[in-house]
């Protein structure tokens, strides 16, 4: 291992332990005494995706992770989820142990776990990834995301806002546009 403070090329280690994906290495340089660490991760296969025009690439996590962040821009959503969106898609495309991999099969598992993250996000990757040309196509698609949300139950992690006893109050006003309360 190459010294990165005077460039001699053997170090020893000093101390070694495992992390999450790889070994985090304590060395010392051998000629200048100065210690630093390394990392160390199993590199997986390369795994090439294959583009619509036939075109093969080799698979970029940050490719993935840009269009996540681009469609994800501006939304309130908790710190690191596309983080963790883009490791969830990686480890399943490795998990195939394929070497080769369609680009639709990707931007497929992306359009998947944005529609259950975040429906703006969703719409806005759908609208790159499927290269809507005319609004009504955006607008089909809008409708079948709202009949899958209609149909789908509300979460009850929520609390409402106004209980639904009282809520049927507030919908019959009186004629100046005032609340009846029932007291």
């Amino acid at each position: 291992m190459k010294c990165p403070y005077c460039g001699y090329n053997d170090s020893r280690v000093i101390d070694s332990r495992e992390i999450d994906d790889g070994i985090r290495r304590r060395r010392q340089c051998l000629d200048c005494g100065s210690r630093f660490t390394t990392y160390e991760r199993l590199q997986p296969a390369a795994l090439f995706v294959v583009k619509k025009d036939e075109r093969r690439e080799e698979f970029s996590r940050d490719k993935l992770l840009t269009g996540i962040r681009k469609a994800c821009e501006k939304r309130p959503l908790p710190t690191g989820t596309t983080d963790r969106l883009a490791d969830d898609i990686e480890i399943a495309l490795y998990g195939q142990g394929k070497a080769e991999i369609q680009s639709t099969v990707i931007g497929d598992m992306v359009m998947a776990r944005l529609k259950n993250l975040d429906h703006i996000a969703y719409i806005r990757f759908a609208s790159v990834y499927r290269d809507f040309t005319d609004i009504t196509i955006l607008k089909q698609e809008l409708d079948t995301l709202l009949s899958t949300e209609a149909k789908a139950p509300r979460s009850t992690s929520q609390l409402p806002l106004i209980p639904e006893d009282e809520l049927g109050l507030f919908n019959k006003r009186n004629k100046r546009g005032r609340v009846k309360v029932k007291r």
